[in-house]
This record gives C-alpha cells, sequence and structure tokens, in this order.
C-alpha cells in the first residue's frame, strides 16, 4: 500500500475564533487599531492506524460566554460549536484519539486537551519543556489547560519526525512563533500533500512577507521556520493550510464534510 492510502481522510474542525482590538499584534507597524478575526480549528486524521488528532482548539466551556474571554496577549477567546460536540456528531468519542499532537501550547491550539486523556501525545521537547517549565505564563500559556497531558503516555521528539512510521503524518519542526512550534504535512489520497502550518504565519500575506508577530518567541527563527516550510511546500507540491487566515478557512470544507 501506498503512502498516500495509509490517511483516508481529514476533517476540519471549528475551534473557535480569536477577537484582537488591534491588529498590528500580528503584523508590527501595520493595522495599528484595526479589530482583527482570526479563524481557529483544529484537525482530526482518519489514518489506517487510528485517529490522530492535530491541535484541540478554543476551551469548550467558553460556549457559554457569548462575547467571550481574554485570555492571553489580549487576545479574547470566542466558541461557538463545542469540539465535543463536533467529534459526536461523528460518531468518534474523545477516547478513541489514539495519537494526538499540537502546534504549540496557546490557549487557542490545547484549549481542550483534557478530552483526551487515552491518547498517545506526541511532543516536541523543547515545547513540552517550556510548558511545564518554573515560567510558562511568560510565553503566554496558561498550564491548566494541559495539566492533565502530564498523565497521558508521552512520547518526546527533537526535530522533524514521522508520526507512523509510514510518510503519511509528518510533524515539521518549525519554532519561533515558540520555543517548540511545529507543522504538520500530511499526504491525503486525493487531494495530496497538505501543509497545515499552524501559526508559523498567521495570515497568506504575513507568510509572503516574513512578517513577525511582535509576541514570537524568536524573531530570527520565525523567518528561518518560514522558508523551511516554504522550500517543503516546493519540494512536496503541498497546499498550505494557514490556520488563523479567515477567509481562506472559510474557503475549505469544515466537519462533518471529509477532505479526501
Amino acid at each position: 500500500m501506498s503512502n498516500l492510502a495509509t490517511v483516508e481522510k481529514i476533517f476540519i474542525l471549528d475551534g473557535g475564533e480569536a477577537n484582537v482590538d488591534d491588529g498590528s499584534i500580528y503584523s508590527p507597524g501595520l493595522n495599528v487599531g484595526v479589530p482583527m478575526t482570526l479563524s481557529c480549528n483544529a484537525y482530526l486524521v482518519r489514518h489506517r492506524e487510528g485517529w490522530f488528532l492535530w491541535d484541540t482548539g478554543t476551551q469548550d466551556d467558553l460556549v457559554s460566554e457569548p462575547i467571550g474571554r481574554i485570555i492571553a496577549h489580549g487576545i479574547r477567546g470566542t466558541v461557538r460549536r463545542t469540539l465535543g460536540a463536533q467529534l459526536a456528531e461523528l460518531g468518534v468519542t474523545p477516547d478513541q484519539i489514539g495519537t494526538i499532537a499540537i502546534s504549540h501550547a496557546h490557549y487557542d491550539h490545547v484549549g481542550n486537551c483534557r478530552l483526551f486523556r487515552k491518547a498517545k501525545w506526541i511532543a516536541q521537547k523543547a515545547e513540552y519543556e517550556a510548558m511545564f517549565g518554573p515560567n510558562p505564563e511568560e510565553f503566554g500559556y496558561s498550564p491548566e489547560l494541559y495539566e492533565t497531558m502530564r498523565q497521558n503516555e508521552v512520547e518526546l521528539v527533537e526535530g522533524d519526525h514521522d508520526v507512523f512510521g509510514d510518510g503519511a503524518v509528518r510533524l515539521i519542526f518549525t519554532p519561533g512563533h515558540t520555543l517548540g512550534h511545529c507543522s504538520l504535512l500530511i499526504r491525503l489520497p486525493e487531494t495530496g500533500s497538505v501543509l497545515l502550518s499552524g501559526d508559523v504565519a498567521h495570515n497568506r500575506e504575513n507568510f509572503r512577507l516574513r512578517r513577525v508577530p511582535a509576541f514570537n518567541a524568536d524573531k530570527s527563527a520565525s523567518v528561518a521556520s518560514m522558508e523551511k516550510v516554504d522550500a517543503l511546500l516546493r519540494a512536496e507540491r503541498a497546499t498550505m493550510w494557514i490556520n488563523h487566515d479567515t477567509a481562506e478557512s472559510k474557503l475549505l470544507p469544515h466537519a462533518p464534510a471529509a477532505i479526501l
């Protein structure tokens, strides 16, 4: 069986929205004082070895707060549909998720980690150490959102990593936004290679112009990771899905529709 056949499909789940009053935090000097709304997604992958979840979205309990809540960096998180409800619509329970990985530990990517107590967590070592180190708040992290992950089976990796050993789902080490930030390359049976870029860039223009948000952990590493992603896209002839680019996200089919 080819690598393409080992991944059956992917579902894009609604992971809430991030709202800011000053869009210049993502592009210093531009969009000063301009409100922005960013899409937040989680991605459920069906591999022949089981269910794999990439990121967990904004915490489900915010669904009861219509105006959301400011959580970190002045960013207000809102939730319209819970991740739990979306999984249920697909007939998948949290306990059926066999493997989980996160691009990084900001609230809109780890908000529902506590749902997946039985999943094996493949964690980038640098991110893990920042999450559970002495000063996670320094990085804008909210440890209460992911504290339960200490009890999960954990596989620590450094650098790029082949999740299932068949080349079909690969963690791509792209530090800069955070110290252990990763992207994900998936080879789908019909769509071909797709790169889930996490927060390498928050929109297409920032990626093209190599703009770095003011709150990134390492500016030079951020630019280097964008260059790495650009080269990988060309080498793999891959499509990039930018998680927070609201206009682009709206063009993609979301769950319960599957992308093959």
